[in-house]
């Protein structure tokens, strides 16, 4: 394997971060072909064992993949490098977007096109949904666990991460006494590297970034107070990140219900909206987050003006998103040898993969329900809570579309960029009926 000096990493890992589409699976097939089969920089073996490892963690996979890919050619230096730029693109454009949505988003073309775009969202959650549940979902046990997450967060409100760290722990017990329930895919403990454990380098790492990731809340705290809404961003995305298993589609759920219904920071049409701007700039699809912090702020602006405000809203964000990210990276990958080859975590890995399924599988009815429906109420009966449409409310624009999205998606195997932009435009042929 040969070995990038930095400045070539800069060049290279900058060329993949502005054209980074596509969500997870794109962008970790992008870095397969660039780094492994054309620079052959990384052996396929330690790409794909990386990568088993990074879906154990909390934060998007693709770009904690980056981050030790950087790490492994030229320590931590490196790690920033490719962690940054894999990130700094996406989020420079989606905060312009954000900005431009929240001064124009009541223009009456701007929300037209924003209607083509909620419905194709809606297909594209979709197909998300079915894609990974083909692969995850691989035993009985799997689709059971699926379901069962489903059911208690759509009719039961359970909370998000009792739902999740509790199939990663079914998962772990279970892969001792059942692994062929789990069908867990690791390396065999034999060949588990030799040698003192690293204990000093993974302290030093957690002890630096968990100080990196609160200097800014403890600058808000002393300037401006637990009541002030950037404190409440920070406090809610930094939490946010400790639980994001499973990718952005997976957290989408928790944060949109939390962002919406209990923090009111922004209705369920403006997430969706939001989404939607995600899925066409580079980037881990999780920079939907800033969108969400940068509208926050915007709306609850003093001492601010609402721009500065946003602006803040939605770098706060972002650090508290991605900084816990090259936490976990630095501080495990001296351990990634012994973690791919240790059977319960790769059990644990397996349960939540197919809860996972399950979450997203809320999400999906979830934006359904808010986006075709202009009406609804909640309903409670004994354990059971959920949010139940007004049927005459149906808005048949958005249900036109999102059958025509689908059909695109699914029939005629129409690109993510193609489908929004076809889309946005029927939003604007539409809106006027």
């Amino acid at each position: 394997m040969s070995q990038p000096d930095l400045s070539t990493l800069f060049r290279v890992f900058g060329r993949i971060g502005l054209i980074s589409f596509g969500g997870p699976a794109g962008q970790i097939a992008l870095m397969h072909r660039e780094l492994v089969e054309e620079r052959q920089w990384v052996e396929e073996g330690a790409f794909l064992r990386a990568l088993n490892v990074c879906h154990l963690l909390p934060g998007p996979e693709a770009q904690q993949l980056a981050t030790w890919i950087g790490w492994r050619m030229h320590g931590t230096i490196g790690g920033l490098v490719c962690g940054l730029l894999f990130v700094l693109p996406g989020a420079a454009i989606m905060l312009g977007l954000s900005m431009l949505y929240a001064f124009a988003a009541d223009l009456k073309p701007v929300a037209a096109l924003f209607l083509g775009i909620k419905a194709a969202v809606l297909a594209i959650v979709v197909q998300a949904l079915i894609r990974i549940a083909r692969r995850a979902l691989d035993s009985g046990f799997k689709r059971a666990l699926a379901f069962a997450a489903f059911l208690g967060l759509f009719l039961f409100n359970l909370p998000f991460p009792l739902v999740v760290l509790g199939s990663g722990a079914i998962g772990f017990l279970l892969a001792r006494v059942r692994p062929d329930w789990l069908h867990a895919h690791g390396k065999a403990a034999s060949d588990t590297p030799v040698g003192p454990l690293p204990w000093a380098q993974t302290l030093r790492s957690i002890a630096i970034w968990i100080a990196i990731w609160a200097a800014p809340m403890l600058a808000i705290l002393l300037a401006l107070g637990p009541d002030h809404v950037l404190w409440r961003i920070g406090l809610f995305f930094s939490q946010l990140a400790v639980v994001t298993f499973g990718g952005a589609y997976a957290v989408l759920a928790y944060m949109a219900q939390e962002a919406v219904q209990s923090m009111h920071w922004l209705s369920a049409g403006e997430m969706t909206d939001g989404l939607g701007l995600a899925e066409t700039t580079p980037g881990p699809l999780i920079l939907v987050t800033q969108f969400v912090g940068f509208l926050g702020a915007f709306r609850a602006p003093a001492p601010f003006t609402p721009l500065v405000a946003g602006l803040l809203g939605g770098l706060l964000t972002t650090w508290v998103t991605f900084a816990p990210c090259f936490l976990w990276i630095f501080s495990v990958a001296p351990w990634m040898e012994r973690l791919e080859r240790a059977p319960r975590l790769q059990g644990a890995l397996a349960a939540l993969t197919a809860a996972i399924v399950g979450v997203i599988g809320n999400l999906t009815v979830w934006f359904a329900l808010h986006v075709l429906f202009m009406r609804g109420e909640r309903v409670a009966a004994g354990p059971v809570r959920l949010w139940w449409p007004d049927w005459t409310s149906l808005d048949w624009r958005i249900a036109a579309i999102a059958l025509g999205a689908a059909l695109l998606i699914f029939v005629a195997k129409r690109g993510v960029m193609t489908v929004l932009a076809i889309c946005a435009v029927a939003g604007l042929a539409v809106s006027g009926m």
